[in-house]
């Protein structure tokens, strides 16, 4: 309960509030559970002051000072805070929704367990600050706060904003780059992560593992089977699921992997799943002259159709480089294309 002395000279005036707090400045006031909504409290000194379940929704609380208050459980909803300084508060389980934070002071603030719904936080100075179990996504002006200083962002905010922050606002927080590449990613159902599937021979496994981390370090997510299967799950069935879910699939093509009727399998049903999503999905790859020389029957189709990379002299750094380009090249196209016609049909 607040202190009624406090809230007394509160209810007088701002002007009358702040001289005694001026005053008494090592009194640190008690405003415990008032409710002040709808109220204009513009300028006020509210620094060091306890808030805690007050209520102070649409309350005109521009250029006030906020500076280590505690506004655990406070309503702040539709408050207008442009310019306040809120340096070092502890603002938990507070409701910020729609609030304006204009221009507002963020140096060592606590954001934990905060609704930031519809919040604007456009050209704010942040600083130091922590943003703990809190759903950014909606968020206003991220973009153009002002970063003096880096700030922590929790994985938990990641998830609850579904990765859905903009990259600037993470990189200027300190965030690391390789982190951010993946931040949407990593709020998926881990079956849902890679966009290249790699289907190899166990004898091309070298190769293979190459081609993933290189993958992987521009930045696209891969799977393939030796790694990312699970103890005791069926393999063939995994792979079909992994072929299924993702985007496309890398097909490594040796005399080791044509000894084997999957390969044709995987290029029939890769060819169909084209035909019927009408994108580019299979992307074959080979390690030797084999299916040139000696191609299989059901194979004619990918011949005829699709350029075969070519990785034969892939233990050359040269010739891999060569080749692992124009892979990359190939990939970058198909995804801007498809990118390109889905933009168009938005």
């Amino acid at each position: 309960m607040a202190n009624q002395e406090h809230l007394h000279i509160l209810q007088q005036a701002v002007e009358i509030w702040n001289k005694w707090r001026k005053e008494y400045s090592d009194i640190s006031p008690d405003l415990t559970g008032v409710d002040l909504c709808d109220s204009n409290l513009a300028g006020i000194n509210l620094s060091n002051v306890n808030l805690t379940e007050a209520r102070l929704c649409r309350t005109d609380l521009r250029d006030s000072d906020l500076r280590r208050a505690l506004l655990d459980g406070t309503d702040l909803s539709e408050a207008n805070l442009m310019r306040a300084v809120l340096s070092q508060a502890n603002i938990s389980n507070t409701n910020l929704q729609s609030a304006n934070l204009f221009g507002a002071t963020l140096i060592g603030t606590t954001f934990q367990n905060v609704n930031l719904k519809d919040v604007d936080l456009s050209y704010s100075e942040l600083a130091f600050a922590m943003f703990g179990d809190v759903n950014l996504s909606s968020a206003k002006g991220l973009e153009s706060i002002r970063h003096v200083g880096s700030s922590s962002i929790g994985i938990d905010t990641i998830y609850r904003s579904s990765g859905d922050i903009p990259e600037v606002f993470l990189r200027s927080a300190g965030v690391p780059d390789n982190f951010i590449s993946y931040a949407r990613s990593l709020v998926k159902p881990p079956i849902e992560y890679y966009s290249c599937f790699i289907n190899y021979s166990s004898q091309d496994q070298a190769f293979a593992e190459k081609l993933r981390q290189d993958l992987q370090t521009v930045g696209i997510r891969c799977w393939f089977a030796p790694e990312d299967l699970r103890i005791g799950e069926k393999f063939w069935h995994r792979i079909d699921e992994g072929i299924q879910l993702y985007d496309k699939l890398l097909l490594i093509i040796s005399k080791h992997s044509l000894s084997s009727n999957w390969v044709a399998k995987e290029v029939e049903e890769a060819l169909f799943k084209e035909k019927k999503q009408k994108t580019t999905i299979l992307f074959p790859i080979r390690l030797d002259n084999t299916v040139l020389e000696n191609p299989p029957q059901r194979l004619e189709p990918l011949l005829q159709t699709r350029h075969i990379g070519n990785f034969q002299h892939w233990q050359d750094h040269d010739a891999y480089q060569q080749a692992f380009t124009r892979l990359m090249r190939d990939l970058t196209l198909s995804i801007a294309q498809e990118t390109d016609k889905q933009e168009r049909t938005v």
